[in-house]
């Protein structure tokens, strides 16, 4: 069309699909302003002002404020540029979105409380950075002394828990409760006494006199319940612990009694920490690691046999 063709707030409307006082708001605003006016005083357009116009409109449905199209219209900025920031801005919110979704679906799988619900809430809408501060803030009260093992920290630091953009429920599950773990004083002194043996490889008191053999065994035979369901207070899981009741009881000499399987339990719950155990379970979750049999803690499950078969 030639560029001298011009056209009314009405004709406007028809070829934009924009309300006409929607345009008259523009033109007062002075984003799209009118070419000139007619004899009679109505605001008349030119081709240049239709194109601004249909840009305006593009660049609104695709959430960007009337500053900056006022900008783009300008020139100041390029259309380039005001994209990529907006893509910036729409990324951030679908992750926002998508974290909430996952929220809301533990929320309604756990039947949560009020307390749980805001406690979840507040904890997911930590930003990624605000996230990174507060498990860097564990790793410097945990690691941060002066005595402090490096080599425990570097491995530590190198399972640093990192919520996913679209978590699970079980990950959004996980963060919340790893997120109150890290907090406690009384499990950082844990953390630290625990991480600093297993970085200097020293291996637990029964563990190293049973041999590395067995041991192997009595984890790949304790993994291998637990992830049968086999619950340590069952009749199910008195054969699995008899076996290796025995098998420990041939290694060391002893008669496989219930003062032997006394002695047993109190020997590995002086080499286990569950709320470490836990740490380095919600850490695998979180970060939609594949949990590896022979990483699995087995002492609880073994602890809790031990006792049952003692108390029978």
């Amino acid at each position: 069309m030639d560029v001298t063709t011009l056209y009314s707030i009405g004709e406007l409307s028809r070829r934009t699909g924009l309300a006409v006082r929607t345009i008259r708001f523009y033109s007062d605003s002075g984003v799209v302003a009118p070419t000139t006016r007619s004899p009679a005083g109505y605001r008349l357009y030119d081709h240049d002002a239709l194109l601004r116009l249909e840009l305006l409109r593009t660049l609104r449905e695709l959430g960007m404020d009337l500053a900056t199209i006022q900008r783009v219209l300008d020139r100041e900025l390029s259309v380039a540029e005001v994209a990529a920031a907006h893509a910036d801005a729409v990324d951030l919110q679908i992750r926002v979105l998508q974290l909430r979704r996952s929220v809301l679906r533990v929320v309604a799988g756990r039947g949560s409380s009020p307390e749980e619900t805001k406690l979840m809430h507040r904890l997911t809408q930590l930003s990624g950075e605000e996230r990174r501060r507060l498990i860097e803030d564990f790793m410097e009260g945990t690691f941060g002394t002066v005595d402090a093992d490096p080599a425990a920290m570097a491995m530590v630091r190198a399972a640093t828990p990192d919520l996913p953009d679209d978590p699970s429920g079980e990950q959004v599950a996980a963060w919340v409760e790893l997120a109150e773990l890290v907090g406690d004083e009384d499990f950082r002194a844990r953390m630290r006494r625990t991480a600093t043996c297993q970085a200097s490889g020293r291996t637990p008191g029964i563990e190293s006199e049973i041999g590395e053999e067995l041991m192997g065994f009595t984890r790949q035979k304790v993994a291998e319940a637990m992830e049968s369901g086999i619950d340590p207070l069952s009749d199910r899981g008195a054969p699995v612990i008899d076996d290796l009741v025995h098998r420990f009881a041939e290694v060391l000499a002893r008669t496989p009694d219930t003062e032997f399987r006394d002695w047993m339990a109190q020997r590995f719950e002086e080499a286990h920490d569950p709320r470490v155990d836990r740490y380095w379970r919600l850490v695998w979750i979180v970060n939609g690691w594949q949990v590896v049999p022979n990483l699995i803690p087995v002492y609880p499950w073994l602890i809790q046999a031990l006792r049952n078969d003692r108390d029978a």
